[in-house]
């Protein structure tokens, strides 16, 4: 185990700079935060450094910090005792069902819909370029690292879903909008690309052109529309029953 006191210290600085997307994306890094974070992230092999305010030794280089460079590389309002420098998760073909998220920019709802993807069995997840980073300090401590187990590809939505449907796999599209078919009334076909919108725009008028049918959450009158994370969790547990 090491030691580092001072707040100046060329590690300290490296690893404060995770916290900026720019960095995370450069050195393929991010950071989780707390005892139950970096439990998980050690299950699936992902730690590369732990920093620790106690004396613990870990499978992985283990330095002992102090609680004034905990505080410089978390943003809560309570420090850590401990936090993990983990390497990103890798992305793989997909097999099988896919839930594609078009431009989802909270984090909290990214989680969410990360989460209730878990529950529901849906193991593809296929973000575009304008979502909110998976790698988001909030996004992560969201999931409560139940996303380590996903396959999660960001790229290029049109490409994606074209490549897909020209494969042997006979994907069918369907995307979550209010004037779609009652979601109580189809069946989901197996496989099925699911595409959920962003919270204040919906689904891309490019990504929509590549969608053979739109379904709906059926609702009382009193209610226009439903979040975004709401949304897609209704609709896995749906498919999830069929």
């Amino acid at each position: 185990m090491y030691k580092i006191e001072s707040i100046q210290n060329e590690k300290v600085k490296a690893w404060s700079k995770l916290k900026e997307k720019k960095t995370r994306d450069e050195e393929g890094l991010f950071l989780v935060e707390g005892d139950h974070l970096v439990e998980e992230a050690l299950k699936y092999h992902l730690v590369k450094e732990i920093l620790t305010l106690d004396d613990e030794p870990y499978d992985v280089p283990t330095y002992q910090v102090t609680n004034e460079i905990m505080k410089k590389l978390t943003e809560q309002q309570t420090p850590p005792r401990v936090i993990g420098v983990c390497q990103k998760l890798e992305e793989h073909e997909v097999s099988g069902s896919i839930l594609i998220l078009d431009g989802i920019q909270d984090p909290g709802n990214l989680g969410t819909i990360l989460r209730s993807a878990v529950a529901f069995d849906m193991k593809n997840i296929v973000l575009s370029p304008t979502c909110v980073d998976l790698y988001n300090p909030k996004v992560i401590r969201s999931t409560e690292g139940i996303f380590f187990s996903l396959n999660i590809i960001r790229t290029d939505l049109v490409s994606f879903i074209k490549k897909q449907k020209m494969s042997n796999a006979k994907y069918v599209v369907m995307g979550a909008d209010m004037n779609g078919e009652d979601v109580e009334k189809i069946d989901f076909p197996e496989p099925v690309i699911l595409v959920i919108g962003s919270e204040g725009q919906g689904i891309s008028t490019e990504v929509r052109e590549c969608i053979d049918t739109f379904v709906r959450i059926p609702m009382t009158n009193a209610c226009e529309s439903l979040n975004a994370a709401v949304s897609a969790s209704i609709l896995l547990y749906e498919r999830s029953k069929r």
